[in-house]
């Protein structure tokens, strides 16, 4: 299954870096070399994060949801939404310190301030990718390049302290589960939720 390979790769490309024992719950985790610049640098991390919530977001508002291209938005903008307030719950039960903040990947439940576990931002971009692969990968390919996106910003969040392996693991699971979820339902939950012209879309108000 073509969605399965993609999970792999992923897991893959996120635990690229010297592999050796560490801690955490997958006895995984450790500190990378810290690297703040480049492609790695975290004012990169966050054009590409917020460029997702606005393509999204402009795309399902333009789009509409009654074409293919403007369905597969809104289910990316309702996997993106899902997934965020998941990882903020997990966040606030969790309370794991990054590693800007310790060196011991144990560090669990020390308080609000800790949020390491998991990646919001990883679940986010994950979740905002998957249905536009899962609509479009079998017609074209070249789609699938998008996993590229999250498995970049897995790599670059250890690489500046901002989480460990397991917290972008954790993130992209829960990102393309919920993407998988949202591309197979039956409609787009945020459509159902608001008001009708917002299904219609602008480029369709003003076609000619």
């Amino acid at each position: 299954m073509r969605a399965s390979r993609l999970a792999a790769f992923l897991v893959a490309c996120t635990l690229c870096g010297n592999a050796h024992a560490g801690g955490g719950p997958f006895g995984i985790d450790h500190r990378l070399h810290y690297d703040n610049s480049g492609i790695w640098k975290r004012s990169n991390q966050q054009v590409l994060m917020y460029g997702s919530i606005l393509t999204v977001g402009v795309g399902a508002l333009a789009f509409g949801d009654g074409n293919k291209l403007g369905d597969t938005f809104w289910r990316s903008a309702d996997a993106m939404l899902i997934s965020g307030v998941g990882a903020q719950a997990m966040k606030y039960t969790f309370q794991r310190e990054r590693p800007s903040q310790t060196s011991d990947p144990n560090r669990f439940f020390q308080g609000t301030h800790a949020q390491s576990f998991p990646s919001g931002e990883v679940a986010a971009i994950s979740a905002a990718v998957t249905p536009f692969m899962v609509n479009y990968g079998s017609e074209h390919p070249a789609v699938y390049a998008l996993a590229l996106l999250p498995a970049y910003d897995a790599v670059a969040r250890m690489k500046t302290h901002g989480h460990w392996q397991s917290d972008v693991l954790i993130g992209v699971a829960l990102g393309t589960g919920v993407g998988l979820w949202t591309a197979h339902r039956h409609s787009s939950l945020l459509v159902g939720w608001l008001p009708g012209g917002f299904s219609i879309g602008y480029v369709h108000h003003f076609k000619p």
